[in-house]
């Protein structure tokens, strides 16, 4: 099969790398890549955001496949044009991305088929919303609807910090997806990452994981868009996971049919396991980044195989297996993230790590024959270990290794595991 992987970041790196490892796959090619991906696929100097650029691309290369990695092109409608234009393709619709491109959409949805989550209103007024908060008190959790990197999410423990965030968002700073804005309750309780395939009609889950947002060691500072993760998740139960699939995902996937988007892709649904037992946060629509990262690490077989499976409707013909080793990366980052940050600064030769060990490129590009950092998340260091603490010690050994003065790490990715794990 001849496959499309259209993204730049460390999540396409990691999926590359999977990629290419399937019997099946007879050519990789992505758009627009990074040097790290171009080690397994070639290199397309593709438009993404032009649409007819990419089907003509498909058809001229007679693409079986195209995998569609970030969330921003599967909100502006890419599967869709190409699967008009007769191209299989691996992510929702634009209907369907509604999950990740609209809070407000998501929550109405959990709201009219009793899927667990947090109270909530929607707003578009700032002095409506302000009062809301004033009325409710803190802690609250202020929300752009629409797409923000990342970064439109503010879980506020005071008042005043919950009313920044409703100005921030519509004074413009986080352009249009602060035009509307959503105000739910603070749910207490230890957030995990699940990952569950559909095909429309089928759901098939995949693996747990467990990610750092906050920039700062002990979860302090500003939220990035993630600083590292391990999968599995340890709070994630046997017992959870059937919760998670029985009580979120199956009325979600009847829920999105139902509605007239039926769902095919993967559901990256952020959890919160309170007292009461898993409620969602959030939905995205994509692989998690770095979440993906640390599958990919887990995952045993055929990658070219579930996700064709997904994007064809035949996905109760598959099954995933998962290694029992713990996979954990560490995010190596441009100094002064997630604020201003110096671009094109130098990184040394990579190290090459033991078996085992993988480094992801997230943020990288090639001037001159050297390789530089042009992102704020810049290099993903990832290992994996019978334990987390295993796990941990080897990707922060990697990382040591890394030459590159203008990185910066959390010290601590994966330490409520790890105390779990001593007891």
């Amino acid at each position: 099969m001849k496959v499309l992987l259209i993204g730049s970041g460390g999540r396409e790196h990691a999926l590359a790398w999977k990629l290419a490892q399937s019997p099946r796959l007879t050519k990789l090619f992505a758009a627009p890549g990074n040097p790290g991906i171009a080690e397994h696929a070639q290199l397309c100097p593709l438009d993404v955001d032009d649409h007819a650029a990419v089907l003509a691309f498909c058809r001229a290369e007679a693409i079986d496949l195209v995998v569609v990695g970030p969330e921003g092109p599967l909100v502006a409608g890419i599967a869709d044009f190409l699967r008009t234009g007769g191209i299989t393709v691996f992510g929702p619709s634009a209907a369907a991305a509604q999950l990740e491109g609209s809070k407000g959409f998501t929550k109405d949805l959990c709201a009219r088929y009793d899927i667990p989550t947090g109270a909530y209103r929607r707003f578009s007024s700032a002095a409506e919303a302000r009062a809301y908060v004033e009325e409710q008190g803190a802690p609250i959790v202020v929300k752009a609807d629409g797409l923000a990197a990342g970064k439109g999410v503010t879980v506020a423990m005071t008042t005043d910090e919950a009313l920044a965030a409703i100005d921030d968002c519509f004074d413009g700073a986080f352009g249009d997806a602060g035009a509307e804005v959503v105000v739910e309750a603070f749910l207490d309780g230890e957030e995990a990452s699940f990952f569950c395939l559909s095909d429309g009609r089928t759901a098939l889950a995949l693996a747990t994981a467990q990610d750092h947002k906050r920039v700062g060691d002990g979860d302090t500072g500003p939220n990035t868009g993630g600083m590292g993760a391990y999968s599995p998740a340890p709070v994630m139960t046997a017992t959870m996971v059937e919760r998670t699939m029985k009580e979120i995902i199956e009325p979600t996937i009847r829920g999105m049919a139902d509605s007239g988007y039926p769902f095919s892709g993967v559901f990256f649904a952020g959890l919160m396991i309170t007292a009461k037992g898993p409620e969602l946060i959030e939905y995205n629509v994509r692989f998690g980044d770095p979440e993906c990262q640390v599958l990919m690490m887990r995952l045993n077989g055929d990658l070219l195989a579930l996700l064709h499976a997904a994007a064809t409707g035949t996905l109760d013909q598959v099954s995933a297996d998962w290694s029992d080793d713990v996979a954990l990366t560490v995010v190596l980052a441009s100094k002064g993230y997630p604020g201003a940050y110096e671009k094109n600064t130098a990184i040394g030769t990579l190290p090459q790590g033991g078996q085992g060990d993988k480094i992801f490129h997230a943020g990288t590009a090639l001037r001159d024959g050297r390789l530089v950092a042009t992102g704020g998340r810049v290099l993903n260091v990832t290992a994996t270990g019978a334990t987390v603490a295993e796990a941990q010690a080897r990707a922060y050994a990697l990382a040591r290794q890394v030459p590159w003065e203008n990185g910066f790490s959390r010290s601590d990715i994966g330490w409520r595991a790890v105390e779990r794990e001593r007891g």
